[in-house]
C-alpha cells in the first residue's frame, strides 16, 4: 500500500484530499502546515507528497526546497496543489525539482490520475535501480571469483616449478644413463626412478581442485575479461 503525505492549511481541503485517496486504499497522512509538513515526511517518509503552495508557517516551495535537500526525501515525488496556475509560478516549482502540478478545483479523476502516474513512474524507477543492483552485485562476485582464480592460479604454477625444478634433473640423468646401460638391474633402477618421479608428478596434479577451478561460468567469465593463454 503506497504512503501519501497531504500538506494543506485549507482543513475542507485537506480534509477532501485525505478521503478521497484512503478510499482507494492509500495509507494517508496529514499535516496542516508546510513546517510540520517537512517533519512529517522526514519520518513518516511517505511514496508520494502533495502539497499546497501557499501556507503559513513555510510555503511549499520552502518545504519542496527543504525535502530535496535531504537524502532520505530528497528522490520523493512532489505534487504542487495551488490555486496559482501561471506559468511562472509552475516554472519556480519545477525548477526545485516538483513533479506535477494540480490547480484547485481539481476534480476526483485529476487528482487520482496525477498520483497514479507519479507513483507508477516511481516504482519503474525503483525497479531499475533494483535490476542494476542486482547486476553490480553479480558482477563483484564474478569478480572475486576471478581474483580468487588467479591467486590459485598463481600458487598452483608456484608449486609446479617448485616440484619441477627437482623432479626433471632426476628425469634427465636418469634417461641418460638409460641410453649408455644394457637391460639388466641398473637399468631397472633407472626405470624406477623414473617411474617414482612421474608418479609424484601425476599424485600432485591429481590433487589440484581444477573442477573448482574450471568452472563453467569462470570460463565464461574469462572469455568476457579476454584473459588469453599467454596470461595463463
Amino acid at each position: 500500500m503506497a504512503k501519501i503525505l497531504v500538506i494543506e492549511d485549507e482543513p475542507d481541503v485537506r480534509n477532501n484530499l485525505v478521503e478521497l485517496l484512503e478510499s482507494e486504499d492509500f495509507d494517508v497522512a496529514s499535516s496542516e502546515n508546510g513546517l510540520m509538513g517537512a517533519l512529517w515526511a522526514q519520518q513518516y517518509l511517505p511514496d508520494l507528497i502533495i502539497c499546497d503552495v501557499m501556507m503559513p508557517e513555510i510555503d511549499g516551495y520552502e518545504v519542496l526546497a527543504a525535502l530535496r535537500e535531504e537524502a532520505t526525501t530528497a528522490t520523493i515525488p512532489f505534487v504542487f496543489l495551488t490555486a496559482m496556475a501561471d506559468k511562472a509560478n509552475v516554472r519556480q516549482g519545477m525548477e526545485l525539482g516538483a513533479d506535477d502540478y494540480l490547480t484547485k478545483p481539481f476534480t476526483r479523476e485529476e487528482l487520482l490520475g496525477a498520483v497514479t502516474t507519479r507513483l507508477a513512474k516511481q516504482q519503474a524507477i525503483a525497479q531499475q535501480y533494483q535490476a542494476e543492483y542486482k547486476r553490480a552485485e553479480a558482477l563483484k562476485q564474478r569478480v572475486q571469483e576471478l581474483q580468487q582464480y588467479i591467486e590459485t592460479k598463481d600458487e598452483v604454477l608456484q608449486q609446479l616449478q617448485q616440484n619441477l625444478s627437482s623432479t626433471v634433473p632426476k628425469l634427465n640423468i636418469a634417461i641418460n644413463i638409460l641410453k649408455n646401460i644394457a637391460p639388466g638391474a641398473q637399468r631397472d633402477r633407472c626405470l624406477a626412478i623414473i617411474q617414482t618421479a612421474c608418479a609424484e608428478e601425476i599424485s600432485m596434479l591429481s590433487q589440484l581442485p581444477y573442477s573448482k577451478i574450471f568452472t563453467e561460468e569462470l570460463s565464461e567469465l574469462l572469455r568476457q575479461c579476454q584473459i588469453t593463454n599467454e596470461e595463463t
